[in-house]
């Protein structure tokens, strides 16, 4: 019966719970440059002192937090910056991807992985960007392509799977709803 004893459940149990606390604590360290960004490195902006106080209710490390605000100040050995991609997802549903990454090429081949599991492809630049309008930092399409239930469940899985990067912030559709 090996395997039973107490001390491997405490392990399976910390591993899961660390697992949980590293997904949450690169997601606000991602904010946490993006502000810092913004702000050019100063902690006083308003913006980056909401990431670091969302950061601390969570007990992510001070180091964390520190080298974030380097990252995103342009400091850190990582300079941050936004990408855009465009694609076509299951029954030819036009996708606008994007966020903010230190490794661009390393974002885009992941996010390419994940389109090709899922039945969908990355377009040229340009290629879907037409179907959308941006209105006040967001895309909305101007036009919407319905879906069978098929479909709809495929682009379902495959936006969840985009949503969970650390990288991905947006996921626009012209899916008609």
């Amino acid at each position: 019966m090996s395997g039973h004893n107490k001390f491997s459940k405490i392990k399976h149990k910390k591993g899961a719970l660390d697992a949980k606390k590293s997904k949450v604590f690169s997601v606000l360290g991602k904010q946490i440059a993006t502000e810092s960004r913004l702000a050019k490195g100063d902690k006083n902006s308003p913006g980056l002192r909401v990431a670091i106080e969302k950061a601390r209710a969570v007990n992510m490390p001070l180091d964390n937090i520190e080298r974030a605000v380097a990252k995103g100040a342009g400091l850190g050995a990582g300079q941050m910056e936004e990408f855009l991609c465009e694609a076509y997802g299951p029954g030819g549903v036009a996708i606008i991807i994007e966020g903010t990454t230190d490794s661009k090429n390393r974002t885009i081949n992941e996010i390419k992985f994940t389109l090709s599991e899922h039945g969908a492809s990355l377009g040229t630049q340009g290629s879907v960007v037409w179907a959308f309008k941006k209105v006040e930092g967001i895309f909305e399409p101007t036009m919407r392509l319905p879906l069978s239930d098929g479909d709809k469940g495929m682009l379902t899985a495959l936006i969840e799977e985009l949503e969970e990067s650390v990288d991905v912030e947006n996921v626009y559709t012209n899916l008609e709803e």
